[in-house]
Parts: C-alpha cells; sequence; structure tokens
C-alpha cells in the first residue's frame, strides 16, 4: 500500500499528475493585490476539525524545530505546538506533521501561541526513506508540493545520474510534477563538457525540463524563477550542490546560510539543517519554495518491486513486448526492455538505474518480510 496521499488522475497545474515527466501550463496564482504571506494559506475543511471562528485559524506549516512549529496564518505566523493525538497519528512516519502541511490550529488567548487541532488531508507528499534507528519508515520532506526539483552541481560534488533517476521515480510515485537543475555551471571543466551536455540531453529527450544555472555567474536564474512562479516547489540535492546560493540568488533576501565542499571528501557540508517554506515575494503571489536538507541517498518506499518499470517512462512502449507477464526485465529470457537497451533504443546508464533500484526494492521487501 503507498502512503504518498497522492490522488491519481488529478492535475497539478494543467499536467496530468501520474505523468512522471515535467510540464506545467497555467500556473496558479491569486488576484489579492495584498502582500503575499510566508506560506499559502489554505481553505476547505480538516480532517475532524471545527469550522475556523476568532479561536481558531487555518494555516500552512511553513517551518518545524523539535515539538514548536511555525504556522503561517491570514493574520501572521504563530508559533505552535501540535496535540500528542496528531503526532502519533501514523506509526509508518517519523513526522506525521511536515512543512507545507495545511492545519487548523486554536489560538492561546494569554500569550497568542497555537495548539494545533487537525491535519488538512494532503494533496501528495514527497517523502524518503529514515535512516538510522528509524529505517524501513518514510520521513515526509514536505508536503503539498506543485513541483520538485532535483539539484546536482555539474561537479563538487560529484553529478550523480543515480540520486536523479530515484528523484524523479519518487517524485513519480507521488504524483508530482519534477524537473532537474544542473547548478555551478562556472565550475564547468573541458572534462565534464560531454558528460553534462549527454545527461542533460538524456533527460530533455525523456521530456524532463532540464535547467542549467550558475548562482554565482546569474546564469539561468532567470528561467528558474520563471519555472517556480506561482507554485509551491521543493528543491532537493546533495549537500553542497548549491541549493542554498541558488535561492538566495532568486530571492535575495533569503539570506540563508551557504557552505563549502570538503577538498578531502568532494561531498558538501550541511548547512540546511530542516525543511522550510520562504515566500518569494519578487514572484506572483502564491510562489513558495521549500528549501530541504541534503539528501545523499534517496532511498524509495511505498512501491513494490513490479510496479517500479512504470515509472520510467521509456519503458512505456516496450512493457507488452516481454514474453512473460511478470516480466522484472532483469533476468528473464525474452524480455523487450533488455532488447531494446541492446539496441541502443533505452539509454543504457537509465537501465543500470532501473537494476539497482529494483535491488534497493528487493532488499527493503525481503526485511519486511523478515
Amino acid at each position: 500500500m503507498r502512503h504518498c496521499y497522492a490522488r491519481r488522475g488529478e492535475k497539478i497545474g494543467d499536467a496530468v499528475s501520474f505523468n512522471p515527466r515535467f510540464a506545467f501550463v497555467n500556473a496558479p496564482s491569486t488576484t489579492s493585490g495584498s502582500a503575499p504571506p510566508a506560506g499559502p494559506v489554505p481553505t476547505g475543511d480538516a480532517e475532524h476539525s471545527t469550522e475556523p471562528d476568532e479561536e481558531h485559524r487555518t494555516g500552512t506549516v511553513v517551518s518545524s524545530t523539535g515539538s514548536w512549529y511555525e504556522v503561517q496564518t491570514a493574520g501572521g505566523l504563530v508559533s505552535s505546538k501540535a496535540s500528542g493525538k496528531l503526532r502519533l497519528r501514523d506509526e509508518d512516519v517519523t513526522n506525521p506533521l511536515a512543512v507545507g502541511d495545511r492545519v487548523t490550529l486554536r489560538i492561546s488567548p494569554e500569550d497568542g501561541t497555537g495548539y494545533i487541532t487537525a491535519i488538512h488531508e494532503r494533496e501528495n507528499a514527497l517523502t524518503r526513506r529514515a535512516a538510522g534507528r528509524r529505517a524501513g519508515q518514510r520521513h515526509v520532506i514536505v508536503a503539498n508540493v506543485d513541483a520538485a526539483w532535483a539539484v546536482q552541481a555539474v561537479r563538487r560534488p560529484r553529478l550523480n545520474p543515480g540520486f536523479l533517476d530515484r528523484f524523479l521515480v519518487m517524485a513519480a510515485v507521488c504524483d508530482i510534477p519534477a524537473g532537474i537543475i544542473f547548478n555551478k555551471t562556472d565550475l564547468t571543466r573541458p572534462e565534464d563538457e560531454e558528460r553534462v551536455a549527454s545527461l542533460r540531453a538524456l533527460y530533455e529527450d525523456l521530456g524532463y525540463l532540464v535547467l542549467m544555472t550558475s548562482a554565482t555567474e546569474g546564469e539561468g536564474v532567470a528561467a528558474v524563477k520563471d519555472a517556480l512562479e506561482g507554485r509551491l516547489s521543493v528543491l532537493s540535492g546533495p549537500s553542497g550542490a548549491g541549493k542554498s546560493p541558488l535561492l538566495n540568488a532568486i530571492e535575495p533576501g533569503l539570506g540563508l546560510r551557504t557552505g563549502t565542499v570538503s577538498d578531502k571528501t568532494n561531498k558538501g557540508r550541511h548547512t540546511t539543517t530542516h525543511a522550510a517554506l520562504y515566500p518569494l515575494t519578487d514572484l506572483a503571489d502564491g510562489s513558495f519554495v521549500a528549501d530541504t536538507p541534503g539528501i545523499r541517498e534517496f532511498g524509495i518506499l511505498d512501491l513494490e518491486p513490479d510496479e517500479l518499470c512504470h515509472f520510467f517512462v521509456e519503458f512505456f512502449d516496450y512493457l507488452d513486448g516481454c514474453k512473460f507477464i511478470d516480466c522484472t526485465h532483469d533476468h528473464e529470457p525474452g524480455c523487450a526492455i533488455k532488447e531494446a537497451v541492446e539496441a541502443g533504443e533505452i539509454d543504457e546508464r537509465r537501465y543500470e538505474s532501473y537494476l539497482n533500484i529494483l535491488q534497493s526494492l528487493r532488499e527493503g521487501e525481503a526485511r519486511r518480510d523478515w
């Protein structure tokens, strides 16, 4: 059973939500002439909630630290705590209440703090596998996402196509349109050019939007602004990929911390320690971006091994050609996918990513059965 809170068949913007390709048309916007709040203010009923009144408000979680949540409401930011019942409502996740969640809260007349009494139904949620002692559980990165961007540096740290493919699969599973940002183009060396150009062509041919950016040189910043306008977007990638500098270039007032890449490990140092939602005040009302902690491995949950092939868009035309109806496209004879790879019709790099993800899903399944 999947727990991505996705509604298959609905649309995000004008893009069909279960389509793994990135497509944005007629981005949502507001018509109010007032200044945008620091997070989208939800409408509609919450699960088991009462109608908002002078003591109750609806809002969106824009950040969380410890047991406190900052909730943006029409009246401003409210520091809030959540009821224990809500925090324990889903034992499969490490954080049942996440950035992007729309909530109902009761305002304390004494100090103006909030008490979250209900969480509204999610449209979707971007999740990853929890680490450490909570391995096997899901960690919700951001809820109610309009667009997800995988950010990779062309160098320092090294560009990782495996991360891109895992991210694109996870976004598709959760019904979130996804795109790719190749950042730090100013660091490109002659030996990088062919590899980067080849990967860009690969993903563009598959229908994904690929943007080339340099926060320090300003390259591609305008294109990113256009893509973020009117949407709640999330940027994810490894530490050091340059997410925070890129967001600072898009919205100079953010002042997000930036770090460096270790010369010893060629990996970034964490500067974003928790997900947070920020308004993009230079863009249209309704433009928000979630800055997320660096993610080096994107473990996929809520997907069975035999479902994975449906999230590699280039496989679609070949799936009916396999000899066996339950073909996993791994070892079976008469596999149309393997034949397409051998014929050069499916890129071998993507097929290798498929096999790697398939193996990780099988290992996860084995752990569950054990």
